[in-house]
């Protein structure tokens, strides 16, 4: 048999690979669906290509590549006999479990059990080996099946190549002993004992001293108290005080010098009297009101938690799982999924898509997206449960979006991590890939896409001019001032200031109620525009500019502006509620163009205007005396960074402000010169423009050299910085967005029009959306298919709501109107909605009426 087995591998032992480091090995997933070893056909892997692939893709991946050896996985579960002893059988105890799978486990260990399959099938005739067969098959293909079994996730590769370090269970946890002293923690009020400091403090789980730590990354400070009670104590492990939350808390030990994790930190925090489950965590992890509440009604709220939903089944029904602070994608791909247009151009048309795919699919956008799609309205995983099922009332299982999660978070800084994101980057984010992976195609997201008209006047000429560019939604701003309930939030705010002062707990939070005519008037309103240079004047003046709908979409997102910074630059939520309508008319809004009466601004450019001293530093290789916006360097050092790092995180940024430079920290502070002495980037004579030509010859070629330098100094190539301000209407942060979005993109030949009146873009439209034309010519077509134009009347139909302090926390929950009732898609879980929170959304989703 040995021999008859050795002979029917030889055609084949070619195309037989061992894997190799680096080598990505699809054990648990096929690239073209969700199923898995724990389907009902199994799953196929490639003996060649390492990937995975369901019964019915399997032959499709044998017919494109001529591959003929696969293994086949299978998983089977069992409910273990009625009288078995109790208790679960160990997985890695168990001989029948042999595979490492990062599996669905919807059933308890302690009544099933599992036994795992594995053969070597050979294509077209399916003959089949079982494995293991040490003895019959030929060590080659021995040591490859062996790999291959033992190969970790390609998930678990990736995540153990991030930045993020994996956090260890320390080994004071379970042996801490903790001081019968009756200490308890207030809620409120903390401070060192031992200075005044208010952040930054650290809960000693042994005693309950409460100390100030040393300065963090995240720009908290203090004076190290903490630390010295270690060395004084050698008790050693503290919680952050500000970060305690259902979920548990940050943990550093000061003996293991790192961050650990406390399997007890609820029984270590219940010795203070601290009930965790009864805690939320500050905003970004950040103490910025020295204050923890009773967890806010929201999560229960918009959870609908309390009622008894009703799971639905079938297609458009599917959940997705929540792979650890992936909610922010689930809510946006279940919302984007329930359009005709993304239906039509990734289902519709799933089988051609799969069929040109390239030989890895798992690396091809439309492949995953069509396969994501496939698995949310085909119902097949999606299936109510039978009384003749193992588990007589299964829950809802969901698909398990990793693969695709990987790819198109594949070089983003943000999306890649485990972390919590913004719901509203993430579409804009994906607007971003559709419109990439598009070429020759439908491309679904145009029925987002919109114009918008700017209207800038001078105010000293009151001349104006009239610019367009694409957009993807609409930003609504938050009048507080505007809330219904001012005297309530009024009185609040003065019980809060009270209780503090008197170490009382704070009264019950009171939520700002906003009318939704109060955002629409705001976002009508006039905004100034700083450092205004009129072509008029030839000068910098005052202006104001305005911002209408110049085309309206076939649907219409709408964000309400929520997430904000506070005065130390901390990221923090508006906590308040907004009477969003149903029913939307945005034709007020419709923009007008020139009016009768009105002058335009003169189509001039402004000087490019290079101080003498950066001519001359093309001999000594620096600037002398570079501008800094000394202000913004002081909020930064305040934090806690060093004074240095802080000038250089502000002069790249282009003096920005202290938003901009926090983040160029958050990004750089790992680098061995952080915090070395800035030195200036020169300009070579080269790269200048030449004196003897025009102004507007220099700034149409490229854009202003400022900001090619500040670009290029970050360590961007020049051609790649000149094409991300082209592209973004020379808007340095734009700019730099979109460097990070378009890291493949080497086209340089396509130009931008320039606008002539410069002006911050920063307005009440989405500006994220980098890969946008920042501005249209007066004579570009704008009935061009690209622009589905027609009345501004909606329908809402979906909106997606976020619950926490912060974008960097919390959890988000979408609901969609289908068949007439509103759904609750939270997760893996789907149900009938009885009180959708329309109140309490952050992103929604609006169709136009048919007939208006």
């Amino acid at each position: 048999m040995a021999t008859d087995l050795g002979e029917l591998l030889v055609p084949y032992m070619p195309t037989i690979r061992v894997p190799r480091t680096g080598d990505r090995v699809f054990k648990s997933e096929c690239a073209f669906s969700y199923d898995s070893p724990e389907s009902e056909g199994g799953l196929y892997v490639c003996m060649n290509s390492f990937l995975g692939f369901g019964r019915e893709h399997v032959e499709r991946h044998y017919r494109k590549t001529g591959q003929s050896v696969y293994m086949h996985l299978k998983r089977h579960v069992k409910e273990k006999a009625t009288g078995a002893a109790g208790g679960a059988i160990p997985r890695r105890r168990n001989g029948k479990v042999f595979l490492d799978l990062e599996l669905n486990r919807d059933f308890n260990g302690d009544d099933y059990e599992y036994e795992d399959e594995a053969k070597l099938v050979i294509f077209p005739d399916h003959f089949e080996i079982p494995l293991p067969n040490i003895e019959e098959l030929p060590a080659l293909v021995t040591i490859a099946c062996d790999a291959v079994l033992n190969a970790l996730s390609p998930y678990k590769k990736q995540e153990s190549d991030s930045w993020e370090e994996e956090i260890q269970v320390s080994r004071h946890a379970r042996s801490l002993r903790q001081q019968e002293n009756g200490v308890r923690i207030p809620p409120s009020g903390w401070k060192c004992t031992k200075c005044e400091m208010r952040e930054n403090l650290w809960l000693n789980l042994t005693d309950g001293s409460v100390l100030c730590g040393k300065w963090f990354f995240d720009g908290s400070g203090g004076n190290g108290h903490a630390l010295e009670h270690y060395k004084e104590t050698n008790f050693p492990l503290a919680v952050k005080l500000d970060t305690i939350t259902p979920d548990g808390a940050d943990v550093y030990s000061f003996d293991e010098e790192e961050a650990v994790l406390d399997p007890h930190i609820s029984e270590h925090l219940l010795h203070f009297g601290i009930d965790m489950l009864q805690m939320q965590r500050t905003e970004n992890g950040h103490h910025t009101d020295n204050h923890v509440q009773p967890r806010v009604s929201d999560w229960e709220v918009i959870q609908e938690a309390g009622l008894k939903l009703k799971p639905v089944y079938g297609s458009g029904y599917t959940g997705i799982k929540n792979l650890g602070n992936s909610c922010y994608l689930s809510t946006t791909m279940q919302v984007l999924f329930s359009i005709p247009e993304f239906q039509r151009a990734y289902v519709g048309n799933l089988q051609r898509i799969f069929d040109y795919s390239p030989l890895d699919p798992t690396q091809d956008f439309n492949t995953q997206i069509a396969k994501l799609g496939h698995g949310l309205l085909s119902g097949q995983y999606s299936k109510p449960p039978m009384k003749s099922e193992l588990i007589e009332q299964q829950q809802q299982r969901g698909i398990s979006p990793k693969m695709f999660k990987a790819l198109v978070s594949k070089g983003h800084l943000e999306f890649s991590s485990n972390r919590q994101q913004d719901a509203h980057e993430f579409l804009l984010h994906l607007i971003n890939l559709v419109e990439r992976n598009s070429s020759g195609s439908e491309n679904p997201s145009d029925v987002f896409r919109f114009l918008v008209e700017e209207r800038v006047q001078c105010c000293q000429t009151q001349k104006v001019r009239y610019t367009q560019r694409v957009d993807y939604l609409m930003q609504l701003p938050v009048p507080l001032e505007a809330a219904s309930n001012r005297e309530e939030l009024i009185a609040y705010e003065s019980k809060r200031k009270e209780a503090e002062e008197n170490l009382r707990p704070a009264p019950e939070p009171v939520r700002a109620r906003i009318p939704f005519t109060a955002c629409l008037q705001a976002f009508t309103e006039p905004d100034n525009v700083p450092d205004f240079w009129s072509s008029a004047l030839q000068a910098k003046s005052a202006g104001v500019k305005t911002s209408r709908f110049a085309s309206f979409p076939e649907y219409m997102v709408v964000q309400i502006k929520k997430f904000t910074f506070g005065v130390d630059w901390v990221p923090k939520k508006l906590d308040v509620s907004v009477d969003v309508p149903d029913f939307l008319d945005l034709n007020r809004l419709r923009a007008t163009g020139l009016q009768a009466g009105e002058e335009e601004l003169p189509d001039l450019t402004p000087p490019i205007v290079i101080p003498e001293d950066t001519r001359d530093s093309t001999t000594n290789n620096s600037l002398e005396s570079p501008e800094i916006d000394e202000s913004s360097v002081m909020q930064l050092a305040e934090m806690g960074f060093p004074l240095e790092a802080c000038r250089k995180a502000v002069y790249y940024t282009g003096n920005m402000g202290a938003e901009m430079a926090f983040n160029w920290i958050i990004a750089h502070m790992e680098e061995p010169d952080f915090a070395e002495p800035l030195a200036v980037p020169s300009y070579m004579e080269a790269d200048l423009p030449s004196p003897s030509l025009p102004t507007t010859s220099a700034l149409d070629s490229q854009p202003p050299e400022e900001s090619i330098s500040i670009l290029t100094s970050m360590g961007f190539p020049r051609h790649h910085t000149i094409q991300a301000l082209k592209a973004s209407n020379n808007n340095l942060e734009r700019a730099f967005d979109w460097i990070f979005t378009h890291p493949d993109c080497e086209d340089e030949s396509e130009a931008m029009s320039d606008t002539a009146d410069t002006e911050p873009n920063d307005n009440i439209f989405s500006n994220a959306n980098a890969h946008s034309d920042s501005s249209l010519s007066p004579d570009q077509d704008l009935s061009s298919p690209r622009v589905r134009d027609g009345p501004g009347r909606y329908e809402l139909f979906a909106f997606i709501s976020h619950m926490g302090a912060s974008t960097m926390s919390g959890h988000y929950v979408c609901h969609i109107k289908k068949e007439g009732r509103w759904l609750i898609y939270n997760d893996h879980k789907v149900c009938l909605s009885e009180r959708p929170p329309k109140d309490l959304g952050y992103m929604y989703f609006y169709r136009r009426l048919s007939s208006c």
